[in-house]
């Protein structure tokens, strides 16, 4: 989840953590997805048909009344407006006060438990290069198609610009644009897909992702000492963890209530960081479900445009993930099989976005489902 400018969530949609500056403007949420970008090289473009995928962005310019029929979604899968969560009801934690006392730690807890996304305030970010990066990601999706173009998403990959997740010619698509690259470690970087406009970009993102992993870091620490484990649990489990960013842009549309910015889901990784313009899944197999993560989606907006800039944060890909033994009794029964994290990851980003389904391959009983019915938060990504 995240804020916005608005005093409601309710025109575009995602994760965890929020950060907040300014009060309101910036988002962090807990709830990651990594993406692994072999996967591209294993999935030849060749054997992947996707058919025409417009850039929505250029759809806009031409100042259409409606939408293709691609992006035009079944009536039980458009927007809900009566199913917006108000930014005033999200938890807020305060990073200060969690070095200070147990208060701010049973708030964390209660956040993710209850939750599983919450505003951060206090996060030691700095303003100047909060705007500074959403400067730049804004500036670079007003180039011109041609430019961005420079720096393709394969069919089925992860990186570069383009559509992600779009796997068939029949799948229905988002009204979102996207960025997505990976920062660390350096061997999952492309660096022929990092944009040399606008002038500073890369600098920028190199030094914003340095600030942004040392607050996930700062995080998994209090998280972990929430659970009565030592603070360096995940640290430690996570050995050379993987970040990644994505850059999600929505343009106006002019059926708002037709389409989806960004399809129902929830992130596969341990800690996602969502900031936004205006305003856990890997936790919950190491917790045996106890910390969840937060199906959610992105709506669109017929009046306005939407950036988001969003960060995710995981373990390794050789690290081995499971239950942790500590959340293993009689009582709360192994749920989740033990799985190498990247086996998860190639699984996570191979599959279209639908809700906690990629959730199931971890599951010891894929049909015990822990959706409790009710429909995914929409938010703003």
């Amino acid at each position: 989840m995240a804020t916005s400018h608005k005093d409601s969530i309710d025109d575009a949609g995602q994760d965890e953590i929020i950060l907040v500056r300014k009060q309101t403007k910036i988002g962090q949420v807990v709830s990651l997805v990594v993406a692994l970008e072999e996967r591209a090289g294993a999935m030849a473009a060749a054997e992947i048909k996707i058919g025409q995928v417009d850039d929505v962005q250029e759809l806009h310019r031409t100042g259409l009344q409606t939408v293709p029929d691609r992006y035009i979604r079944d009536g039980d899968d458009r927007p809900d407006g009566d199913n917006v969560c108000a930014v005033a009801h999200i938890p807020v934690i305060d990073v200060a006060e969690l070095q200070r006392d147990d208060v701010g730690l049973d708030k964390l807890r209660l956040a993710c438990e209850e939750w599983g996304f919450f505003q951060v305030v206090n996060h030691g970010i700095a303003h100047e290069l909060l705007d500074e990066m959403e400067r730049l990601a804004r500036e670079f999706f007003m180039l011109p198609l041609e430019e961005k173009e420079k720096y393709p998403m394969a069919p089925g990959g992860i990186q570069g610009y383009g559509h992600a997740f779009v796997f068939s010619e029949d799948q229905k698509l988002d009204w979102c644009n996207m960025l997505a690259l990976g920062v660390e470690p350096a061997s999952i970087r492309q660096p022929r897909l990092w944009p040399t406009a606008p002038a500073g970009f890369g600098e920028t993102l190199e030094t914003y992702s340095a600030e942004v992993g040392e607050l996930c870091r700062r995080l998994l620490a209090r998280i972990a000492e929430t659970l009565g484990l030592a603070p360096a649990t995940f640290a430690d489990m996570f050995g050379e963890a993987v970040q990644a960013v994505r850059m999600n842009f929505y343009p106006p549309c002019p059926r708002p209530d037709l389409v989806m910015g960004l399809s129902a889901h929830s992130d596969g990784s341990a800690v996602t960081v969502l900031q936004q313009d205006a305003g856990c899944a890997g936790l919950q197999v190491l917790t045996n479900g106890r910390y969840k993560s937060v199906e959610h989606r992105a709506v669109a907006n017929g009046e306005q445009d939407r950036l988001s800039v969003v960060t995710f944060y995981a373990p390794a890909y050789d690290v081995e993930l499971g239950p942790l033994p500590e959340f293993v009794t009689d009582e709360a029964p192994c749920r989740y099989r033990r799985f190498n994290h990247g086996e998860y990851s190639r699984h996570y980003v191979t599959s279209r976005l639908e809700g906690k389904k990629t959730l199931e391959f971890a599951k010891i009983d894929p049909l015990a489902g822990e959706h409790d019915g009710t429909a995914p938060e929409e938010t703003s990504t």
